[in-house]
């Protein structure tokens, strides 16, 4: 019975919030498929994928990752699919002064929805620019942090693939349940897992080839 109940596929729903061309479609598809597109199209409403991940731990679960559109005119959906979701990552593009002043407003929505019972992370994108474009610091980021409760912030490039699978594999270790597997573990073998928290692998299984959307990226 208990071998069955550690069996089971955990689905975890991750929602993907911020305006538009911060480079959320990007992401996604470079975690999904190891890839990056020069081109960008806008998301249209809202795009589903869903990804199984191999823990090192011997845990699989399932990532399924909703791409939401940036545009205004899409507003009023957005609420709809953050109301059930674990963990919201919330993007913006760090050469874009703008897009981190609006993450008020995704904030807000996600606390409206959610409240407390959501796993927020801040996502600063196109950190392959931040020598000669950054607009937005890290001091700015980690004081949004701290006040809004946010799990973790991290930065990332798309283009440059930095980070992308540390984020992914950041927001697996900040889920209840791998906290719980993780605590129990550590229990019984703790000398030997003292870093295990950054030094844990995860392997991916494709559900979907990368022409399985109709979205392109930016960085």
């Amino acid at each position: 019975m208990s071998s069955d109940k550690s069996n089971l596929l955990k689905k975890y729903k991750i929602v993907f919030l911020g305006d538009q061309s911060v480079g959320k479609t990007s992401l996604i598809t470079r975690f999904m498929y190891d890839t990056f597109d020069e081109t960008y199209a806008a998301t249209i409403g809202i795009d589903f994928l869903s990804k199984t991940m191999y823990l090192e731990e011997g845990k699989t679960i399932r990532l399924q990752l909703w791409d939401t559109a940036g545009q205004e005119r899409f507003r009023s959906l957005i609420p709809s699919y953050i109301r059930d979701s674990h963990v919201a990552v919330i993007c913006y593009d760090i050469t874009n002064k703008k897009s981190f002043d609006n993450l008020d407003k995704w904030i807000k929505d996600v606390k409206l929805e959610r409240g407390d019972d959501v796993i927020i992370v801040l996502v600063g994108n196109k950190s392959d620019l931040a020598s000669d474009k950054r607009q937005v610091s890290l001091d700015d980021v980690e004081q949004l942090q701290i006040k809004i409760g946010a799990k973790f912030f991290i930065e990332t490039s798309t283009k440059a693939n930095h980070n992308v699978k540390l984020l992914f594999k950041k927001i697996a270790q900040s889920l209840p349940d791998f906290n719980q597997e993780s605590n129990d573990k550590a229990n019984d073998d703790h000398n030997q897992n003292n870093n295990q928290s950054e030094t844990i692998d995860i392997t991916i299984d494709n559900t979907a080839g990368p022409n399985s959307q109709g979205t392109s990226t930016c960085c």
